[in-house]
């Protein structure tokens, strides 16, 4: 069995006391982080494969994720008006994880991070008490952070085992 090649990354410190805001504000941002780090020496080929049978490649889980953001803080939450490069009518679940042929590393990672940019904004403007106000049943802030902590430590978890089979590279 070949040894597993360990890739050094300092994570993002997380403060162990603060205000609620704070703390869910730097979890959120260390798991974001994390995704972006998995992309790193990788090539965009390599970030596109499919290893496993569903539509899930570790270049996929970001561009998913940067979806995901804009729907939460900018649609739900803020109510702006935004779009999608896909329709509602697409039979597609998986469609935004699809890698177009335009899609690369560079392009998916620069999506992830002008989409978190405009959460964190919103975020920063905002109570954790507000309700999103594009919603038929809103969620608080507070309920929308905590969502996207456990969405986006989900698929950090599954960029894990996406980047230990495409080259061996382990790291928390």
């Amino acid at each position: 069995m070949t040894q597993a090649r360990v890739v050094p990354h300092e994570r993002l410190p997380v403060p162990v006391a603060g205000d609620e805001k704070t703390m869910l504000s730097a979890f959120l941002d260390r798991y974001r982080e994390t995704l972006i780090w998995k992309l790193d020496g990788v090539s965009t080929a390599e970030a596109s494969q499919r290893l496993v049978p569903s539509a899930t490649t570790l270049l996929g889980v970001v561009k998913h994720l940067a979806y995901v953001e804009r729907s939460w803080f900018q649609l739900r939450f803020a109510g702006e008006n935004v779009t999608f490069p896909w329709t509602k009518e697409e039979d597609d679940k998986d469609v935004d994880f699809r890698i177009d042929p335009g899609d690369t590393i560079e392009s998916i990672t620069t999506l992830y991070q002008q989409e978190i940019a405009r959460s964190r904004a919103i975020v920063g403007l905002a109570s954790l008490d507000n309700l999103a106000s594009n919603m038929e049943n809103p969620r608080s802030l507070r309920w929308i952070m905590v969502h996207m902590i456990e969405e986006t430590a989900r698929h950090a978890g599954h960029a894990d085992i996406l980047r230990e089979l495409t080259d061996g590279a382990i790291g928390q």
